[in-house]
């Protein structure tokens, strides 16, 4: 193994060892001013900052977070005294990640379905972001459920997107976070998603297999085997922890070091609860970590409480942290209602 593909390894364990997880705080502009509009937040670059370097400088968020996902903006910006977030983040032993893509745009000739964009100019900007200080990135897909959907072509393209994404990842010497997410959106079944995930993961692999991606160095940042929000029966904690095990162990190589799972809208405690099963069911039988990658269910509770108030901030990371103890609690199968209490004492 060249020194290399050693790196990009130890990256990758060490995104999802010590039963840490990661912080996607890698929210577009538009999608953070919709979340702040909703509060009552003024909608500009410099709340974006001040809620930024409020998450980023938690008090023992290292504890519980491995790394940090960020978005374009936030990669450049700095603390109000002037030290770049990157280097906040590193000073805390919090590995430093980049969003990459360009977002989902419309499939052509496939209406309902789309394509993640930006593969264009990917290499030099991966060059950039690489020498500034990151070690990891993130590519998502857009995968959506209803009648006829997905396609075997919305599948394919979005797979063999992220595949080229990935390989010049490990290119750049940047550890690629591929992350398909099957959204919950719609009234299809648990059964359905289960079928739709389990094509979507083959498609991955197949594809990260074709462009020579190092399965080692990477992590696959999931969504969670789920009935959708409207469909009239939901699952239990439970049925949830298996059906999404069971698909991970049927489509995903034992050689990826980790799972990092996406929120995708869960109630916070839901998805702690879920995660905790996983482990506490699978987790001495399970050949990757089972671990978060969560953006609202680990920063909402915070985000509440703040509304753009600097006198709220103290209290605000105080409720990220919370949430991030629980997460770890979680990854050791550890989590329940009375270590939610603990944490947020």
């Amino acid at each position: 193994m060249t020194p290399h593909q050693q790196s990009l390894l130890d990256t990758a364990q060490a995104l999802v060892a010590d039963d840490k997880g990661i912080l996607a705080m890698d929210e577009s502009n538009g999608t953070c001013d919709e979340r702040f509009a909703e509060l009552g937040i003024p909608q500009t670059v410099e709340s974006r900052r001040a809620y930024r370097e409020l998450l980023i400088t938690t008090p023992q968020l290292g504890e519980s977070i491995s790394g940090a996902i960020l978005y374009d903006e936030t990669f450049r910006q700095q603390t109000v005294e002037g030290t770049s977030f990157l280097n906040v983040l590193i000073s805390t032993g919090i590995i430093p990640g980049i969003k990459v893509d360009l977002g989902a745009k419309a499939l052509a000739g496939h209406p309902g379905e789309t394509i993640t964009e930006g593969l264009d100019g990917l290499r030099e900007r991966l060059a950039e972001y690489s020498q500034m200080g990151a070690r990891f990135a993130k590519w998502r897909a857009v995968i959506t459920i209803a009648d006829g959907l997905p396609s075997r072509s919305g599948l394919e393209s979005n797979a063999h997107a992220m595949a080229r994404y990935a390989a010049l990842c490990q290119e750049a010497g940047l550890v690629p976070i591929v992350e398909p997410e099957v959204l919950m959106t719609g009234d299809h079944s648990m059964q359905r998603c289960l079928k739709v995930t389990r094509e979507v993961w083959r498609n991955v692999f197949i594809q990260l297999n074709c462009q020579r991606v190092l399965l080692e160095g990477l992590i696959l940042k999931p969504n969670m085997v789920l009935p959708g929000l409207s469909c009239a029966t939901q699952a239990t904690v439970d049925e949830v922890a298996d059906a999404t095990v069971n698909c991970l162990r049927e489509t995903v190589p034992a050689a990826v070091p980790g799972i990092t799972f996406l929120s995708g809208g869960q109630p916070c405690a839901l998805a702690t609860a879920r995660l905790n099963a996983m482990n506490l069911r699978f987790k001495s039988r399970a050949p990757w970590a089972l671990s978060f990658s969560f953006s609202r269910a680990l920063q909402q509770p915070a985000l509440e409480i703040w509304r753009g108030d600097a006198a709220n901030a103290k209290a605000a990371q105080q409720a990220l942290r919370h949430r991030a103890q629980c997460n770890r609690a979680a990854r050791r199968g550890e989590w329940s209602e009375a270590s939610e209490t603990h944490a947020a004492t």
